[in-house]
């Protein structure tokens, strides 16, 4: 049965220019201009630049339009004032740029080469090769990774150039090529695995030497037990001296892992980190700055505000003025918000840093590690009066720039832990204490985790062994076994 009846509610949503602020705090500078070029690219009501008229809309909400021809026009007007008016130099830029666009400090100039491949194409095409090895070359060629590795297996291959090419071979004619290639510049190119990239290398070497021979040894017969370090048992089946092993093992190590990798030089790619924040210690007082990027230089376009004042002279308008008005009205009220986002957003991360910068204070005045305090985004969102999610919103990618270099702001934050004397101290302490320990060990008897322990007790940390081992793989440090050396 079907029934209709009247209900009220009271409920809690975001506005639409909430979320959209939600969404910019998230982001990080280098991301926050691709924002700003999207939107300058969807809303022609939005431009960048200085407004030689400092111009800025500030209107508050409007009421929407009637679409009904039949109502009184007085009806369908708004306040143009509202979008006409003129206001000062908005609060949230601070400072002119009056250098050009090539000047800035974003214009990082980058050369380009040639790639990898091309690389190895040029030198496959100068070997004496028939026209079907040229065919079956350049397929090969196609499937190397950056690295200089075939990661396509050989039989997969020959399906590829039967249902695709229409072109019948086999795997001795492809592992034929494959051959040549392997004997290309950089050796280990076209390598299928690790282990026959480091042997491609030692073959082209003098073998004669007692050093390389054994290295080949090793790597052919105890490959398994050289990549988990079992250095005793490859003495004891290889009958090898300790000696013996070390000269082979400096001949693997001076081998190229990633031959690929070498030929990119040419067009090497830099990833720059750009920072969020300044931190300066200007004579024991510390300055915090936010990245000029984060202030872009926004404004309403002059256009729109000409097309608003020609409609508010006009009389009384048809169906396809009103659309035209509303479609105006729409762009406006979309850049007066984003501009308002982009405002909200620059003064909640200067809030929030600034209350990150004063709680770690003794840190980014001295960059001594041992100074971090333990910190959580609820001691933050505390101070701040902001919620947890803001807070995680704000330190989600972003970097801060300090004295002692840049670094991740998540990395700030770190959970308590009591020490002997019953201080709260930070875990970033106790990783730094347990990393300095690792550092000094003896690499030929490198220290357990059971021993780090122990070690961490004696300086006042009561914690487990497992608890150990979370915080050194935290720090990307092996096992003991892993750090072992001859």
């Amino acid at each position: 049965m079907l029934t209709q009846k009247l209900q009220q509610k009271l409920q809690q949503r975001l506005s639409p220019q909430q979320i959209q602020l939600m969404k910019l705090l998230q982001v990080p500078t280098i991301a926050l201009e691709q924002r700003i070029k999207q939107e300058l690219e969807e809303n022609p009501a939005l431009e960048d630049g200085a407004d030689p008229d400092d111009f800025e809309n500030s209107a508050d909400e409007l009421n929407d339009l009637q679409d009904n021809e039949q109502q009184d026009s007085s009806d369908d007007e708004f306040d143009f004032e509202d979008y006409l008016q003129d206001d000062e130099i908005p609060d949230y830029r601070y400072k002119t740029n009056n250098r050009g666009k090539d000047d800035d400090e974003k214009s990082i100039p980058y050369a380009s080469g040639k790639t990898f491949h091309d690389i190895v194409y040029s030198q496959f095409h100068l070997k004496d090769i028939t026209e079907r090895q040229r065919i079956i070359g350049d397929f090969i060629i196609g499937n190397l990774d950056d690295s200089g590795y075939l990661t396509r297996d050989i039989d997969a291959m020959v399906d590829d150039f039967a249902f695709t090419q229409n072109f019948m071979t086999d795997d001795k004619e492809i592992e034929e090529v494959l051959e040549i290639i392997q004997s290309l510049d950089p050796p280990g190119i076209g390598a299928r695995n690790l282990q026959e990239c480091l042997l491609i290398q030692l073959r082209r070497k003098d073998t004669s030497k007692p050093s390389i021979a054994n290295a080949i040894l090793i790597l052919e017969r105890f490959f398994n037990e050289f990549s988990k370090k079992h250095y005793s048992r490859i003495i004891k089946r290889a009958e090898l001296s300790e000696e013996e092993l070390k000269e082979a093992v400096d001949e693997i190590l001076k081998l190229n892992p990633k031959p690929g990798n070498s030929l990119n030089e040419s067009v090497k790619v830099n990833h720059y980190i750009t920072p969020d924040f300044i931190i300066t210690n200007e004579d024991g007082e510390l300055k915090l700055s936010l990245n000029s990027r984060n202030a872009p230089e926004l404004h309403v376009s002059r256009s729109y505000k000409d097309m608003f004042e020609a409609y508010s002279k006009a009389g009384k308008k048809d169906k396809k003025q009103k659309e035209a008005v509303m479609f105006i009205k729409q762009k406006l009220d979309s850049a007066r918000w984003f501009i308002d986002a982009i405002k909200q957003r620059q003064q909640t991360l200067l809030l929030t840093m600034e209350a990150i910068m004063n709680y770690q204070k003794e840190y980014f005045l001295t960059g001594d590690e041992t100074k971090l305090k333990p910190m959580i985004l609820k001691d933050i969102a505390d101070i701040v009066k902001l919620d947890i999610s803001t807070i995680s919103r704000v330190v989600n990618s972003k970097y801060v720039q300090t004295p002692f270099g840049t670094f991740l702001l998540k990395s700030f934050f770190s959970e308590s832990m009591t020490n002997s004397e019953g201080e709260e101290v930070s875990t970033r302490e106790i990783k730094k204490i347990l990393k300095d320990v690792i550092d000094a060990e003896d690499k030929k008897k490198p220290i357990i985790d059971e021993k780090l322990a122990e070690i961490l007790k004696e300086k006042g940390y009561n914690i487990a062994r497992r608890t150990v081992a979370k915080y050194r793989e935290q720090l990307g440090i092996p096992v003991a076994r892993m750090r072992k050396e001859l």
